[in-house]
């Protein structure tokens, strides 16, 4: 009787780690396939409401998180109640790079337009495109944590568009 108390604590005993070390592997295993978007994350300073509001116009950029390696954005531009320009942005990080792709209402035929990212501080994105018309450059400035700027570059132009943290 004595030896069968003794096969059967071994028996526990070896299942009771077996059992640990699977669960430590499916551990390993989950760790190991999380990815991380450290391009993705470097924008995160894009996520929320901004606006610029003047007598003759208010300028809004939504931006909100979609996935773990995607943000999105809607921006717009209303004079007289009018939306006067509309626009789709898609911040997409793949293969380790991050891609600003926005789609444009009323050009290009609304077809997407891939902006890549050449320069990234904790304060700048620059997204460049030089295959494309106008622009093919856009950066976004972070002067404080309410307040950036995005501008447009390209055929001699620029365009500014500062912006506050909606509240």
């Amino acid at each position: 009787m004595h030896n069968k108390n003794i096969v059967i604590w071994i028996f526990v005993a070896l299942f009771t780690i077996v059992s640990c070390k699977k669960e430590i592997q499916v551990e390993e295993l989950i760790i190991k396939t999380k990815k991380e978007y450290s391009q993705l994350e470097k924008a995160k300073w894009f996520l929320g409401h901004w606006e610029n509001v003047s007598n003759e116009f208010i300028a809004k950029e939504i931006w909100m998180q979609e996935t773990d390696s995607s943000y999105k954005a809607e921006s717009f531009i209303t004079a007289a109640k009018d939306t006067v320009f509309y626009e789709k942005v898609d911040l997409i990080e793949r293969n380790d790079s991050l891609f600003y792709v926005v789609s444009v209402r009323d050009q290009n035929k609304e077809k997407p337009v891939s902006f890549y990212l050449t320069k990234s501080t904790n304060n700048q994105m620059v997204f460049e495109n030089p295959k494309h018309d106008f622009p093919n450059k856009i950066i976004y400035n972070k002067i404080n944590s309410d307040s950036i700027v995005a501008s447009i570059h390209g055929s001699n132009k620029t365009e500014i568009f500062p912006m506050k943290r909606k509240k």
